[in-house]
Order: C-alpha cells, then structure tokens, then sequence
C-alpha cells in the first residue's frame, strides 16, 4: 500500500532523513522506532504532505504522492493523527469528528461513520455534545484518533499515541488500535514504548539518526536482547 524508496527530507539544509526505504503492506500494522530526533514525526509528516521531502519516492496505493498538497493525500485515503491530541478545543466532540470529514463531506456517509466511531469509542458518544478542550487526556486520543477514521482512510498513520496517558488508558487505546486494524484499516504506527508498539504490530523499522538500521519481522526484533539498548538508549519500556 505504502512504499517509500530512498526518501531525503530536510529541515532547511540539515538533512533527517538520509535516503530511507520502508514498505506498509495492504492490512498491516508497521511501527517506526528509534529514540528522539530519529526521523520518526518527520516521515509521516513526508508522508502526509505536511513536509515536502528533497528527493526520493512515496508510492501510496501506486501513485508517487512526495510533494504533494496534504488535502489531496487525504483525499486518496491517508490520514495522519498528529502527536499531541491536537483537537479543536472550542468544537464539541461531534463537531471535531465533522471536522474529519469535511474534505468528502456527505451527510449519510458522515452520519455511518459517527456511529462506527461511537461504536469503537463509547465514551465519546456519551460526550457528544461537551467541548473537547474539557475532556481528559484519554478521551481526547480517542477523539483524534476517532477524527482520524472519519475519513474512512485505507492508511492511518499514529504518532506516539500512548504519550501522557496512564497504564490503564493506554491498555485501551492500543486494544483500539488493534481493532481498528481487524477492520481493515492499514496503520504506520510511531511509539516510544517499543514494547507496546511491537505488541500489536506485524513488522518493524528502527531509525537512527534518520537512517534505517534495522528492520523485520516484530517477532524477530522483540527477541534481539541488545536492540533496544543500543537505540533506544537503554530503555525497554
């Protein structure tokens, strides 16, 4: 579905991302790891049209998308769930979610998806009408993340999701996650907790300095005993 072939992005002449490649299969769930300032953001932003990268390809469902506008990119069925639970703080919950839609905005179409959405997360229905910037920090990821899927987008990308959240919600959140991806959905997954991220997911890279060094199977990089030592400064999460 996704494949990135030798990407260079820069942040004005600093390059950071040295020609990576990395592939999302159709119905899968990819993680990017790797400790701060690695590349991780800065390749869904690549990917969603948020940055424009120097030179290499992004193929989204056979087409080259690298430079293009992030409107079209959400139109072709990508969406991007920034880190931060970045909601509308004034909207109300239904409000942010119709907000998710606005780009292929069609009334029943909107209306199915609120309801799949609410199924996912209950505690949003409950919510419908309160403003977001009220919720807690749990509810409003499920919110973005639920802003997200009203696209009805065949690529979701997640940035750190899991960040400032407690044990329990987090637990939840990746059950959602998990579920989302049963749907159907394909997910590029960003997370500090390695652990949690390869938990869920199918396959794994691991960015250094905005190189690739490592990839695999999820199974095969949970059991390398050094890896996350070396990358990840120590931390096993």
């Amino acid at each position: 579905m996704l494949k990135i072939n030798k990407l260079v992005v820069s942040y004005g002449v600093a390059p950071v991302l040295h020609e990576i490649n990395l592939e999302v299969p159709q119905g899968k769930i990819v993680t990017l790891l790797g400790a701060n300032g690695a590349g991780k953001s800065t390749t869904l932003k690549a990917v969603s049209g948020l940055m424009k990268p120097i030179s290499g390809e992004i193929v989204f469902c056979g087409e080259n998308i690298a430079g293009l506008d992030a409107e079209k990119i959400v139109k072709m069925g990508a969406s991007h769930v920034p880190e931060g639970r970045q909601v509308f703080p004034g909207l109300t919950v239904e409000e942010n979610l119709k907000m998710g839609a606005y780009i292929n905005y069609k009334p029943k179409e909107v209306a199915n998806k609120m309801a799949m959405v609410f199924e996912l997360f209950p505690r949003l229905k409950e919510r419908i009408k309160q403003l977001a910037g009220t919720m807690s920090g749990g509810e409003q990821q499920m919110l973005v993340i639920g802003r997200g899927l009203m696209n009805d987008p065949k690529l979701l990308m997640l940035d750190e999701p899991s960040l400032g959240l407690a044990p329990i919600i987090i637990d939840d959140i990746f059950e959602k996650i998990k579920e989302i991806n049963g749907m159907g959905t394909t997910i590029l997954l960003i997370e500090q907790n390695a652990n949690l991220a390869l938990s869920v997911s199918h396959y794994a890279y691991m960015l250094s300095v905005g190189k690739i060094v490592m990839e695999g199977a999820t199974s095969e990089i949970r059991n390398d005993k050094n890896l996350l030592e070396v990358y990840l400064g120590g931390s096993r999460q």
